[in-house]
């Protein structure tokens, strides 16, 4: 596993962005972890952030991409932050997008934040978690509206690799009906193997018994 990748892991947790108990989640279902991304608040944090993302990808990606869009609302500062972060590691700037939840009629008119869309911008989509695809839904008519754009792919922070609509994880199926290269800085599968019975800070996450939760959790609800 790369360095970076057990930073981001270790960074999560340290941010309280990625716990472990018992949650229940928006689908019904209970789970022993749970990642809450809004908990990135600080400006140290998101500068970390988007290197973590701007590293991501690149491992993914390279530099043959433009823009960088983050759907309303959560993906604004992320693409900023990445946006940001890509110039300063790679020498390369790319535009930010973003999306309004409702277009705006006056002044800096339109539906979009940051840079337009021109026909042949390669662009790559950044969130912070994928688990139905639904936000990928309504994003990629906006970004078809407004211009004749290549979507190069799409980079979440976490692959919770638990199913979507079918038996495949959110991610593939994004894939598959897109036809476009999905990415995650990690995996569930990578952050169980960094913290399983390491001593953390005093503290042991993911120990025999919260590991078995988690496995039970994926016998129920992995994507196959």
């Amino acid at each position: 596993m790369e360095q970076y990748k057990k930073e981001f892991i270790e960074f999560m947790v340290d941010s309280n962005v990625l716990k472990f108990g018992t949650f229940t989640l928006k689908s019904g279902r209970k789970s022993p972890f749970f990642m809450n991304a809004g908990a990135y608040v600080t400006g140290s944090q998101l500068r970390k952030l988007g290197e973590y993302y701007a590293k991501a990808i690149h491992d993914n990606y390279g530099t043959d991409f433009d823009v960088l869009f983050g759907p309303a609302y959560k993906g604004i500062p992320l693409a900023v932050a990445t946006t940001m972060a890509f110039s300063s590691l790679y020498g390369k700037d790319i535009r930010y997008c973003s999306n309004r939840k409702e277009v705006k009629d006056h002044g800096d008119v339109g539906i979009l934040l940051g840079s337009g869309l021109n026909d042949g911008d390669r662009v790559v989509i950044i969130e912070d978690v994928t688990t139905s695809g639904k936000s990928i839904e309504e994003t990629f008519p906006i970004l078809k509206e407004q211009a004749n754009v290549d979507v190069v792919g799409l980079m979440v922070s976490l692959n919770r690799q638990e199913r979507g609509k079918t038996q495949k994880n959110a991610l593939a199926e994004i894939r598959e009906v897109y036809g476009i290269e999905t990415g995650a800085i990690v995996t569930m599968e990578e952050v169980v193997e960094h913290l399983y019975n390491r001593n953390y800070n005093g503290r042991v996450l993911i120990d025999d018994t919260m590991k078995e939760s988690i496995e039970a959790y994926y016998a129920q609800y992995g994507a196959k």
